[in-house]
């Protein structure tokens, strides 16, 4: 495919992000929605200028563990754009590495995985006073919030986006499977904890199993609310891909 092909890709994807974000509640949201949906399903790594990188899932498992751990940060970010209806960068995971289960409020969100595999596991919040039991004890103090667990499914590049909205598949966790990964990733509108749009995260509470297998889904469960964890953290890269303007 021509360089130029793909910079004006990535651009067209910007463009449409834009234009479907502007009104999320607009009459022609759905349309547009799924427009962005069909231009971010056509974007592959080589449209980035990315290559799959980082330690193989091998060179973890012979050390015992990841190779990165304490060294670099097991994520990195790369900024594309912002507008104040949206955000696009790309995330790179290496081997082994997870991003916690978190949420999004009021937000709305695209995810397509440009290399590696990706096990992505999506939840809903339930409303205030639907839990027909309380908590497990090992809730301990933390926050706990009830949630309806839909999901838990395997992306690679083949796979169309993964979409959440501000009701459905709001909480997600994202592992790397057998070696590193990158998805790119649109959310609207961008984190801003003034406006009420900060990041928590969450750990699932799960009782005794009923069984050897796992419990089928979808199935209510309880989340608490828990710090970041101390062994994740995100750095930044430079953007290797064509320039997006807006």
């Amino acid at each position: 495919m021509p360089r130029d092909n793909m910079a004006s890709l990535i651009q067209r994807v910007a463009r449409q992000a834009r234009i479907t974000f502007r009104s999320p509640a607009g009459p022609a949201f759905g349309e547009n929605l799924h427009r962005l949906q069909q231009l971010l399903d056509e974007v592959r790594a080589e449209d980035l200028h990315l290559a799959p990188r980082g330690p193989s899932a091998a060179a973890a498992a012979a050390g015992g563990g990841p190779p990165w751990a304490g060294v670099v940060p097991p994520v990195s970010y790369m900024h594309i754009c912002e507008t104040e209806s949206f955000s696009m960068g790309v995330f790179l995971l290496r081997s082994g590495a997870c991003i916690p289960l978190h949420d999004h409020p009021g937000m709305n969100g695209m995810l397509k995985v440009l290399y590696g595999t990706l096990r992505i596991a999506c939840m809903d919040t339930l409303p205030a006073g639907a839990a027909a039991a309380p908590p497990p004890p090992a809730a301990g103090s933390g926050p706990c919030l009830r949630a309806l667990f839909r999901s838990r499914q395997h992306y690679t590049p083949a796979s169309p986006p993964c979409l959440l909205s501000p009701h459905t598949d709001n909480l997600h966790q994202i592992d790397a499977v057998d070696g590193p990964a990158a998805f790119l990733d649109i959310l609207a509108p961008p984190y801003d904890p003034q406006h009420g749009r900060d990041c928590h995260y969450y750990r699932l509470l799960e009782g005794p199993p009923a069984g050897a297998e796992p419990p089928a889904l979808p199935r209510e469960v309880w989340l608490v609310e828990t710090p970041q964890a101390a062994d994740f953290w995100c750095g930044g890269e430079p953007y290797p891909g064509p320039r997006v303007c807006l």
